[in-house]
């Protein structure tokens, strides 16, 4: 698992739906908005599977 400057472990497998540059970058990845992104999140969770998933069905 990679590490942040600050030593912190980083997961890569989730989606912090509060950080703008996370939302953006699977909003861009996805091809959908930044609003689709973050309403995914907030039904299905921050697994990035999961996430993915449920944008596929919209």
């Amino acid at each position: 698992m990679a590490t942040t400057s600050r030593g912190r472990a980083q997961d890569r497998a989730k989606v912090a739906g509060g950080q703008d540059h996370e939302v953006k970058y699977e909003a861009k990845k996805e091809g959908v908005s930044k609003d689709t992104v973050k309403k995914a999140v907030k039904s299905a969770g921050n697994s990035r599977k999961k996430v993915e998933t449920e944008i596929g069905r919209h």
